[in-house]
């Protein structure tokens, strides 16, 4: 009796940690990039770097990815056409089981490009990132 009411514990405990992490929202931010001629692509591997770096500094325990889309890429045509994505185009985004929400702060990649402000770009992106997390 001792090891059934034991085993049905353990049961529900993992299946309840199952179900808590399937409902979980994925957040990501989409970098869609092209491929460019080397002094653009430095530039727009720099930009990469800097959200990449503001990511990890902030979301350690990887609650927010970056994921880099490439233009040309057949596999991501969908995805391309569903942002009308460009080169250095920045979406963030929430899937949940039931729906999505997104943000486009691809002007904030552009303020950053012009005004090299790094705390700036990690104030603003955090700020929308924020935003979109709240969002049911």
């Amino acid at each position: 009796m001792k090891k059934a009411i034991l085993l049905l514990s353990v049961f529900v405990c993992f299946s309840s940690m199952i179900f808590a992490q399937s409902s979980k929202a994925k957040v990501e931010v989409l970098y869609f990039k092209a491929n460019l001629a080397c002094c653009k692509a430095k530039a727009c591997n720099m930009v990469e770097s800097d959200i990449t770096g503001i990511l990890q500094k902030n979301f350690a325990d990887s609650s927010v990815i970056l994921r880099e889309i490439k233009l040309a890429d057949d596999a991501n045509k969908d995805l391309v056409a569903k942002y009308k994505a460009q080169s250095q185009t920045v979406i963030i985004r929430k899937v949940t089981k039931k729906k999505e929400c997104s943000a486009d702060v691809s002007d904030l990649v552009k303020s950053y490009m012009l005004d090299q402000n790094k705390e700036n770009l990690e104030k603003s992106l955090l700020a929308k990132i924020s935003e979109v997390k709240k969002k049911k």
